[in-house]
């Protein structure tokens, strides 16, 4: 700041000057006493007028930085009324964002300047500089000089305001480490309450959640129980009901700036319990009030701002925390019952559109499934076999001389399939013909000696040696192994065997008709009771998956067996019409009508008996 020199001593209260002297020393003093922005604005922009001139008047506008709206906070000399050309320059100077002159060179001269602090507007000063002997460019100097105290004080506010949010902060804090030093609700209750009385020196410090809409003290410093005292905690838990229905701060008795609040409640607590000062912060989860801190001094000073403030952030911060922990002491069906109640109400309550869509989706769908109905089919896999498989084996034992067909070619009735080798029994044939024949010419021999009774001997030797001969012939037309009907062969490939030994009985091929066949169902043990003779479905197999096959349920063996790690039992079904193209062996997957049914039971009957089997397990 710069002071004006005056040639008289600035004691000398009888001259103009000393007098002038006097006022800036007044100033002066107040600018350091202030005590609060309003007072410092006010003894500033005096200041700054007194500097520039005795005649220089102006007025001073402030509000939120580069937001505003920017009014007028202080006026030199007259605070009541500024006059409309100062203010019609502060705002151009506003708009402008620099300095602003208007009536340059005339008695009317009025400067504007904006004040910066950290490149932010707080406000602008404007002056009624007059006739004043001082350039412009030295006025707006000495003004950008002056706004220096701006900056001061804002930063002395910012710092009282970082103050007391880090004092705040560390109260919460401490508060909150309070709470969660405990796993158990009603113990962090406790030492929530003992370490608040003692850190805003409260008599009694008590805290409550709400229940059923009322709220219940739940507990109360330096106290260890409450059955003494019903009236105190029945007025502890009306002051926090009305906290909680206004859900706002309470204090009592209310400061004159207070908002108004109905503190009915509160002052029956403090006319009858001796409480001088009653404060009540309710506490909130979720966005919804869930209990209150209830604050008491019976004695000393009333709760002052800054403590109130305190209350509030503790209650802010340890308010979810504590709801959290009463939330989990509850006895699990309690949270079950309490769940299920909190879902009903956003189910019918307002709000929660889609909740509510889906639920009815739900019991749409639920009542398509159980009243629409559908044809119930039991799936297995299947294949076929032919209805007659005729094994043909080896007649003879002897050698394999050719072979002429292997499984899955298609012969005809008496078709050659293989022949065994014959030499032997052809050698065993021809003597047997030259038996016969030398037996033959001692026959006629002996009848010529009409030797009867040797005759009789040779002519049964005759014999013998044609039935050995008819043996042998007979064992030679074997030796070709025919087709005994048309069909396919199933099973026999001799193509790698030619020359090797057979046994008698050895089996050879199998060949089945091409025009009867059956489809062998494995139905798995859960569906069996499901199945009955007489029963129709359609077989699809794997090679011709495009083409249907109908067949009737025959009969099924009363034997489960066991394969590819399930239980089945085998149904034999016969074909509706046989296909040209079907073989023997070929797999597939059936499906056999039972009967219309329910969808609800189609899908879930499988699921329902598969729990109650597990329940039935493992309960006892």
């Amino acid at each position: 700041m710069y002071t004006e020199t005056s040639s008289e001593r600035p004691g000398d209260g009888g001259s103009p000057a000393g007098a002038y002297a006097i006022l800036d020393q007044a100033l002066w003093t107040r600018f350091r006493e202030a005590a609060g922005p309003s007072e410092y604005l006010a003894v500033w922009l005096a200041l700054q007028c007194r500097q520039l001139g005795p005649d220089v008047s102006g007025v001073l506008l402030m509000g939120e930085p580069d937001t505003g709206p920017f009014t007028p906070v202080a006026g030199w000399p007259d605070t009541s009324a500024p006059d409309n050309s100062l203010l019609s320059a502060a705002q151009q100077a506003v708009q402008q964002g620099r300095g602003v002159v208007v009536g340059e060179g005339s008695s009317e001269r009025i400067l504007a300047q904006p004040l910066f602090v950290k490149q932010q507007l707080y406000g602008v000063v404007a002056i009624l500089a007059g006739s004043v002997p001082v350039r412009t460019v030295d006025l707006f100097r000495r003004l950008q000089w002056g706004a220096g105290w701006i900056e001061v004080m804002t930063r002395r506010e910012q710092e009282s305001m970082d103050a007391e949010l880090r004092e705040k902060s560390a109260g919460a804090f401490d508060a909150l480490a309070t709470v969660l030093e405990h796993s158990r609700f009603d113990e962090a209750c406790n030492a929530l309450v003992s370490e608040l009385a003692t850190t805003l020196a409260c008599d009694r410090v008590s805290v409550g959640f709400v229940r059923f809409r009322r709220c219940r003290v739940r507990a109360l410093s330096l106290s260890a129980g409450f059955a003494n005292r019903m009236s105190l905690m029945r007025d502890i838990a009306v002051a926090m009901d009305e906290a909680a229905d206004q859900e706002a701060v309470i204090l009592y008795p209310p400061p004159e700036d207070w908002e108004f609040r109905v503190t009915r409640a509160h002052q029956e607590l403090a006319d009858s319990h001796r409480s001088e000062s009653v404060l009540t912060v309710p506490l909130q989860s979720a966005g919804e009030v869930t209990g209150a801190l209830t604050f008491e001094r019976a004695s000393g000073e009333p709760f002052e701002a800054a403590e109130v403030e305190l209350a509030d952030a503790i209650a802010a911060v340890v308010g979810p925390v504590l709801e959290d922990r009463r939330l989990n002491d509850r006895l699990l069906l309690i949270k079950v019952l309490d769940s299920a109640a909190t879902q009903l109400k956003r189910l019918l309550g307002p709000s929660y559109f889609g909740r509510k869509l889906a639920t009815l989706g739900v019991v749409a769908l639920a009542a398509f499934l159980w009243l629409a109905k559908a044809d119930y089919s039991v799936s297995s896999p299947a294949h076929l076999q032919g209805t007659i498989q005729r094994t043909i084996v080896s007649p003879v034992s002897g050698y394999l001389a050719a072979q002429y067909a292997r499984a899955g070619d298609l012969v005809e009735e008496g078709e050659l399939l293989a022949v065994l080798d014959d030499q032997d029994l052809a050698l065993q044939r021809l003597r047997l013909l030259t038996t016969v024949q030398q037996r033959n010419a001692e026959h006629d021999r002996a009848l010529a000696e009409r030797n009867r009774a040797e005759a009789n001997i040779i002519k049964a030797q005759i014999e013998q040696a044609r039935a050995q001969l008819a043996l042998v012939e007979e064992q030679l037309a074997r030796t070709r192994i025919v087709a005994p009907f048309a069909g396919v062969v199933v099973m026999g490939d001799l193509s790698q065997s030619v020359g090797a030994a057979v046994e008698r009985g050895q089996e050879l091929f199998q060949i089945a008709p091409l025009n009867a066949y059956r489809v062998v169902l494995e139905v798995d043990e859960r569906d069996i009771q499901d199945i009955a003779v007489g029963q129709q479905g359609v077989l699809r197999v794997s090679a011709m998956p495009e083409t249907p096959l109908p067949y009737r349920v025959e009969r099924f063996t009363p034997m489960a067996q066991q394969g590819e790690g399930r239980n089945f039992f085998e149904v034999e079904a016969a074909l509706d019409a046989a296909d040209a193209d079907l073989r023997p062996g070929m797999e597939g997957v059936a499906r056999t009508e039972i009967e219309q049914r329910r969808l609800l039971r189609i899908w879930g009957e499988k699921t329902w008996n598969w729990v109650r089997l597990a329940f039935w397990r493992w309960l006892p």
